[in-house]
Order: structure tokens, then sequence, then C-alpha cells
């Protein structure tokens, strides 16, 4: 667990996390929020030790480092993962403090949703689908929905928790939602890009991996000119979520910019 934990990453959900949590809650929000941005760190790396696995993506090289299953075998890693996904929920149960239990349980449920049928699962057994099919199979609007699911809901879960445990009312939160959801597409468009155009040293990961199977990819539907200009456009929208809050905002904003600038 401490192993995949530690070893490095962008940390940019639980960075949302908290930049959600500051822009409705100030300091205070952003320590009610700490419990919540670490959670959501552990689901994300039991997420990528699963999809690791030979029986999924089958890859041997993460954040730079031999994948879980490589080091401690399959067996290990699978608990690892679940240990991992357990404790993100019994810590923000248990080390949440000063909100009202209301706010703690719905974020429970936030990342409950983000993680089963209707998040990172249903969209990975689609993505799993969805390789050695050809363009004419998978549509943009069916990469969109995997994306949705596999990649931007633990985002979207990220701000979601950030902003409820902060105090945010519910039309804050649903800004924040629409903000995420569209941040969450331009990060896996930039991660498309990233995976024709970088090197695994780089990368920290495997690259070249979309390609070696077959998968459909933003960049196979829309080129890679194409690709760029979509996450622009998106990103660009999220942040048209944040104007209301003018300045305040401007830590989400430019993890915005951060998703599609990014070398890794």
């Amino acid at each position: 667990m401490k192993y995949s934990l530690r070893a490095g990453g962008k940390r940019v959900r639980p960075a949302l996390t908290l930049a959600a949590a500051s822009l409705f809650g100030g300091e205070a929000g952003m320590a009610a929020a700490m419990p919540s941005a670490v959670a959501v760190e552990m689901i994300h790396t039991m997420s990528l030790i699963h999809d690791d696995l030979p029986a999924m993506d089958n890859d041997d090289l993460r954040r730079g480092l031999p994948t879980n299953h490589v080091v401690y075998g399959e067996d290990v890693a699978i608990l690892a993962g679940d240990a991992l996904l357990a404790l993100a929920f019994e810590h923000v149960a248990k080390a949440t403090e000063g909100v009202d239990p209301r706010r703690v349980v719905s974020v429970l449920g936030v990342l409950g949703a983000c993680v089963g049928a209707r998040g990172l699962a249903g969209g990975q057994v689609m993505d799993l689908e969805s390789e050695g099919k050809g363009d004419g199979e998978v549509t943009m609007e069916t990469l969109t929905w995997i994306h949705t699911h596999k990649t931007a809901a633990l985002l979207v879960a990220s701000a979601v928790a950030g902003a409820t445990v902060a105090g945010a009312s519910d039309e804050d939160v649903g800004r924040l939602r629409t903000f995420a959801t569209k941040i969450g597409l331009a990060f896996q468009i930039a991660d498309d890009v990233l995976d024709v155009t970088s090197s695994s040293t780089v990368l920290g990961k495997t690259s070249g991996k979309d390609e070696a199977v077959n998968k459909v990819t933003y960049p196979r539907l829309l080129g890679l000119d194409g690709a760029r200009a979509r996450a622009e456009e998106l990103v660009a929208e999220a942040k048209a979520c944040l104007d209301v809050y003018g300045d305040k905002a401007a830590v989400l904003s430019e993890l915005a910019d951060f998703i599609i600038e990014r070398r890794n």
C-alpha cells in the first residue's frame, strides 16, 4: 500500500479537493477537507494498481517505478488496492472534524458512486470492451462516456468532496461538478496525446500502449491537433464555470491550465 501511495505522481485530485475547499471555506475549509484529499489519492492509487494488472492493462511501469504486482505479485497487488479503497472511506469517516455529519455522509456517497458501476468500474469495463475495435465501432459519444466515468468521475468527486465539507451550496457544488467533468475529459485527452508524443522515461509509464492494443483514443478520432484543440476548448469551458467567483477561484483556474500543459 505504501509502495504505490508514496511513489509520487502529480497529486491533481487532492489538490483539486483542497482548492475547492479553500474557495468556499478558506483555511478552515482546507483543514476540514484534508481527510477527503487523502482519501481521493488513496482511491486513485487503488485504481492505478488494479489498472496495471495483467488482467487489465498489463503494465510494468508506473510513476517511474515497477508496478505493484511486479514487485509484490498479483495477489498482494489486488489486496493492496482493495485495502486502500477501504481505508479511504474509513479515513473520511474517522478523521473529518468540525463538519456537519450529513455533509460527511454526502461525501462518502459521492466517493462510493465515483468508484462503482456508474464511475471508475463502469468506465473501465467499457474501456476494456473498446480495445481492438475500429473507429466506426467506437464513436466520439462512446469515448466521451468511457472517460466521463473512468477518468472524470474521480476528479468530480474530488472537487465535490472539498466543496461539500467546506459548506458550499447545492448551486456551487453543481458548478464544481461541471468544472471537474470538463477538466477530467481534458485530462484524458492530454493523456492520450502524451501516449503518442512522449517517452516512457518522461511519462513514468509505458508510452505507446494505446496503439499497441488498438484502442480508440481522442487523437485517433480527432488527430493530434484536433485533440489538443478539443482539450483547450474544454478547459476554457471549465474556467468559464468559475467566472462567478472572480479571483477567489484562481487556484482552480490554474489547475485547469495545468491539466493540458503538463508533460507527464
